[in-house]
This record gives structure tokens, sequence and C-alpha cells, in this order.
């Protein structure tokens, strides 16, 4: 990463922060988004003196809320996390359907799909375990194996096949972003994961979003293309790089409804790279609505006067996550090889601020 040069010696992590870094992020959230543990891990670990910045530590005053500035010169060795695991958890489930192979669910916006360092609880995947009545997983190793037919949840790559790996996600087939709503299948089986896997991995699947994005794209229908990676300024976020560098993406974009300064459009992936249309828009100069993680929560040049910019700020802070809607799925039933597909309807949220917009902005 180029945010920070990092090192590791031994127990002991390195971080120089480059001159002119300005993110304005507190220590623990900047350390615990760059290493493998939870913030509350490093928030101890800050407490107990194990972190030092500048070469100051807890001892010295120095504090969790601690602003990262460029030049900074952070060490620290890590109180290790306890295992990651998952518990059932009677989380409200809206199931679109279910047979003793699968299931389609409704994930709804601001629920993470499975477990990990910073998310342990309130996940999808606890959800599902208390639905299809499984016992709590607790996974001590990497190697740690379990067993799909006791569980109820398919278990293909549903633990760490390596340390430094938190996440747990039995019956996960593929995911959606914490903040985006709409249709996701689930496997109950190993069979049917691998069957479900191989449509997506052979694109032979059928997912169309819906979103509201800044601008008007030209043309109005269209294909989105660039390798997806990881970013260097900052790993949380991912952009388009070179085709050594990531993964391939294509993403097909149709404009349904255009405004002033906002459009709606619908996406179909052919490719399903992290946050693939939310980089492909960003990258094209439309990022969505809402998505302050790439570029859309700040107010577009040509939006002007106090009150229209005030307008937008009410609206983001109303949807309070990025417009996006996995509004259809479809793929052929892992075994009675029946084509299926799913449709969900836009979410209140989504088309309240729509509604909004066209108002304002008129259709």
């Amino acid at each position: 990463m180029t945010d920070a040069n990092k090192r590791r010696t031994g127990d002991l992590i390195s971080f120089d922060v480059p001159p002119g870094y300005d993110a304005e992020e507190r220590l623990d959230k900047y350390l615990a988004a760059r290493v493998d543990t939870s913030r509350t891990k490093v928030q101890e670990s800050i407490a107990a003196g194990a972190v030092s910045v500048n070469g100051k530590s807890s001892d010295d005053g120095l504090k969790k809320s601690r602003p990262v500035e460029g030049g900074d010169r952070i060490r620290c060795r890590l109180l290790k996390p306890p295992p990651v695991g998952a518990k059932p958890e009677d989380i409200p489930l809206d199931v679109a359907y279910e047979d003793e192979h699968l299931l389609v669910v409704h994930k709804p916006a601001g629920m993470v799909v499975h477990p990990g360092y910073g998310h342990r609880t309130g996940t999808l995947v606890n959800a599902l375990l208390y639905h299809v009545g499984a016992r709590p997983i607790e996974i001590s190793a990497p190697s740690d194996e379990l067993d799909a037919g006791a569980l109820g949840l398919s278990t293909v790559g549903a633990v760490p096949k390596q340390e430094g790996n938190p996440a747990v996600r039995p019956g996960i087939v593929h995911r959606l972003d914490k903040g985006t709503t709409g249709l996701l299948v689930v496997a109950k089986n190993n069979a049917a994961h691998r069957a479900l896997a191989r449509q997506f991995k052979e694109r032979t699947t059928r997912r169309r979003y819906e979103a509201l994005i800044w601008g008007a794209p030209e043309p109005p229908e269209g294909r989105f293309e660039g390798a997806i990676g990881r970013d260097p300024r900052d790993r949380k976020n991912m952009t388009v790089v070179s085709e050594d560098k990531g993964k391939s993406a294509r993403t097909h974009y149709r404009v349904t409804e255009q405004l002033a300064h906002v459009a709606r459009a619908t996406f179909e992936l052919e490719t399903g790279r992290t946050h693939q249309i939310r980089v492909h828009a960003a990258e094209a100069g439309h990022p969505l609505l809402g998505d302050a993680q790439y570029g859309g929560a700040r107010i577009r040049s040509g939006v002007n006067g106090g009150t229209r910019r005030r307008f937008f700020e009410r609206r983001f802070e109303e949807l309070g996550r990025p417009a996006l809607h996995a509004a259809s799925l479809g793929f052929r039933h892992p075994a009675t090889g029946e084509e299926m597909d799913f449709t969900a309807e836009t979410p209140a949220d989504l088309q309240s601020v729509w509604d909004e917009v066209r108002r304002v902005e008129g259709a």
C-alpha cells in the first residue's frame, strides 16, 4: 500500500505514513483497516501500550482517537483477537424462495453478509444459522472443517484456509455489499453450492441492479470495461487498474430515466468483482448517489445554489448508503435444472429519494 510503508518484523508491525496524508482518520480506525484484527483489539492494544506513534504510547498520553497525520511513525504489537465464529441469531429473514437445496433471500441495507473481524454478529450468516436451526460455529484454526449435513448450509469455502483470513461464510455463494439491498442465493448443501458457483464462474447467471447515479451517461446505453483491483492508495477501496494488476470486469448499463443532475439506471453484470458497479460507474464519472467511498456523496459540479445543494445533502442523509439494489436474479436450479428467476421491488428508501429528486428536478 502507498498510504503507508508497512513492514512486519516478527510480531512488530510498522507503518510510516507518507507526508501529505490528510484523511483525518482516527488511529484505531486506521490500524483496524490495515491489519488482520478487530477494532476492539486495536483499542485494547493502544490502551495496553502496545502501540506507539512517533515513539509515544498510552503511557505518554496516546489516545485511540488521535488523528493519523502525514509523517507519523506507527509501531504496534497487536493483541490477538479471539477466534472468529458464527452464532445463530434470531434476525428476521425475508425469504423469497426455499427448498431443500437453496434459499433466495432479500438482503436489507446495512447487513454484512458474513462474520469477520469487526463484524462478528448481526450478519446474514448469523440469521441463516438460526433459520436452519444450526449450532454455533467455532473456528479455532484455519484447518477446522464443518459438516454440511449437520449444519444445514453448504461448507464449501465456509472456513478460512489460512491465517489472517477471518471470514466464516457457510452457504454463501456470492455476496452483496453492506449497503446494497436485494436478492442473494444461499446454498444448503455442498452439491448445490458447487453447481451454483460454477454458474457464477461461467457467467450464466442473470443479475440486474437498479441504481441512482450522478450525471448523464453518454451514450445512455452501453458497457463499462476495465480490470478491477485494490486501490494502492487505500487498500479498503477498489479501482480500475491495468489488466496485469487486476481482474477483468464488464458491466452493462442502461439509463431508464434522466433528470438534470441525476439518472436512474439499470446495470447487468457480466463478471462479478468486488464493488464492480460502484467502481465502474465512478470511473466513468457517474458515481452512485450517496456512495461516499467512491465520490457519490459529494455534490457534483453544476448543482448550483445553496438550497439545491442542501436538498441533495439531506437526500444523502436520508439514504445513508449507496443507491444500489439487486433487483433481479436468475440461475439454473442446481438439482432440477429448472431456470429460476426472482425479482425484488425497489426498496422504500431508494424509491423515496428518487421521487424527491424527480419532484425537484422535474421529469
